[in-house]
């Protein structure tokens, strides 16, 4: 089955991902075919270019330039300095990106990384990220991050708050429903048909039998105890600095951990450059580079592109399988 291309949105310009679009272009050529949606102004110098009019077009010319999909830009955009007014540009390249989606003219969406403060300065952006925009557009509630690498499969139930919030986040309601939408998304995009959760718990020990917290007891169980008599595989509450050893890791498809570091620092060590933000529950496919505008090195050619290449990777096998209803490779 041949499918569409990928639609990869610029992000901020003044980040990265110009030159990480262009260095994955370089990387995957025809073989993971996909088209830039920005502005071709913004890439780096001597990037072969070659401007399409639409989608269908860019499985073709992958094979001997970046795809384009002209977006133009108000601002000149120069590495580093981001220009507020880039950030309403920014925010309708993802917009268009959705609607290609929605047309059938795109199998899945990768996004460059965006700088909020950025586009609310300059465009009022209203959303903590691009994950809660997405949901927006796609008018979903409730939508679950995912962190994957070849090394582990992560999420996160609480995720951009304090730490002295989670305590109060941490509902019976929004761990069921993080556990609901990961488990279907390994059967329906992983291909998994049985998958394995293995929960953390929120307190160390997970917390020893309420000596050292009573979440696990109140909150956790309960919710693991009911979805176990649906059928669930779920492990837990387990202590979280048991969880992520190789032999422990062997044992679970995906890891469901209560707050952002308790998730993110063992896939971040275990695998810094090839770790994809995945975005679970939304009636379309969405990855990313786990990493931001880095507006620190932009424009200086040491940039590595490997997880945006991941990325492109991933949600191209992530819509072959919703395109076959089966399963297919590891992620």
């Amino acid at each position: 089955m041949s499918l569409p291309p990928i639609a990869l949105t610029c992000g901020d310009p003044a980040g990265i991902g110009p030159e990480i679009a262009a260095a994955a272009w370089e990387a995957l050529r025809g073989d993971c075919p996909f088209f830039l949606i920005g502005d071709p102004r913004h890439l780096p110098a001597g990037t072969p270019v070659e401007l399409i009019d639409t989608p269908s077009a860019a499985a073709e010319a992958s094979n001997r330039a970046l795809p384009v999909l002209a977006h133009p830009f108000a601002g000149d955009s120069r590495p580093g300095a981001p220009d507020a007014r880039d950030a309403a540009s920014v925010i309708t390249a993802i917009k268009r990106g959705v609607e290609l989606l929605q047309t059938g003219e795109a199998c899945a969406l990768c996004t460059n990384p965006i700088h909020k403060k950025a586009l609310k300065d300059g465009a009022g952006f209203a959303f903590p990220g691009h994950t809660e925009f997405l949901a927006h557009l796609a008018g979903v509630e409730r939508v679950v991050m995912m962190l994957a690498s070849p090394a582990l499969r992560v999420v996160p139930v609480t995720i951009h708050i304090a730490i002295e919030e989670v305590p109060q986040a941490l509902t019976p309601v929004l761990l069921e429903e993080t556990l609901r939408i990961t488990h279907a998304a390994l059967k329906r995009d992983f291909g998994l048909t049985a998958p394995r959760l293995r929960i953390a718990g929120l307190n160390p020990h997970a917390g020893e039998g309420g000596a050292m917290g009573r979440e696990e007891i109140n909150v956790i169980a309960p919710v693991l105890d009911r979805l176990r008599r649906e059928g669930l595989d779920l492990q837990g509450p387990v202590s979280a600095d048991t969880m992520f050893h190789a032999t422990a890791r062997a044992g679970y498809d995906a890891a469901i951990c209560m707050y952002h570091d308790q998730a993110l620092i063992p896939i971040k060590t275990l695998d810094f450059d090839k770790g994809v933000n995945v975005t679970l529950g939304l009636p379309f496919i969405r990855t990313s580079p786990d990493h931001g505008t880095a507006y620190d090195i932009a424009g200086m050619g040491i940039a590595t592109p490997s997880s945006l290449i991941e990325a492109l990777k991933l949600a191209q096998r992530l819509a072959v399988a919703r395109a076959n209803g089966g399963p297919h490779g590891p992620a």
